[in-house]
């Protein structure tokens, strides 16, 4: 069986400025639509989000609880193997200190995200 190429690092890029750092929810649902699989699902900590229009309306709840100065920036470059990426990344104002650190989790399916974990790492680590 020849493994599905994905390019794990611009896919998950591009899903943490144009899905998780676009406040424009015009230019966020279509970048929804190119990233992620129909039906697709998003896990956070407290809650999940099925459908294009709900991981859309979950990112506008996200970004309304956060400064609007927030940034979410990657931490290195995504990596995965056999359909499963991951990239982790920090959130707070450009330049100043890091708010929150996490990890997201991906399992894509025909070269789009099927279902995305927000993983969130604990306070001071």
């Amino acid at each position: 069986m020849i493994a599905e190429r994905i390019d794990y690092d611009g896919l998950m890029q591009a899903n943490l400025t144009r899905v998780f750092g676009e406040r424009d929810a015009g230019r966020r649902i279509e970048a929804i639509g190119e990233l992620y699989a129909e039906g697709a699902v998003l896990h956070e900590p407290q809650a999940s989000a099925t459908g294009h229009a709900a991981i859309s309306e979950a990112v506008t709840e996200l970004l309304a609880s956060l400064p609007p100065v927030f940034a979410f920036t990657a931490i290195g470059p995504a990596v995965g193997h056999h359909g499963v990426g991951r990239l982790r990344w920090a959130a707070g104002p450009p330049g100043g200190p890091v708010a929150v650190t996490g990890t997201d989790v991906a399992r894509f399916e025909g070269g789009r995200i099927q279902t995305l974990h927000v993983l969130l790492d604990p306070a001071g680590a």
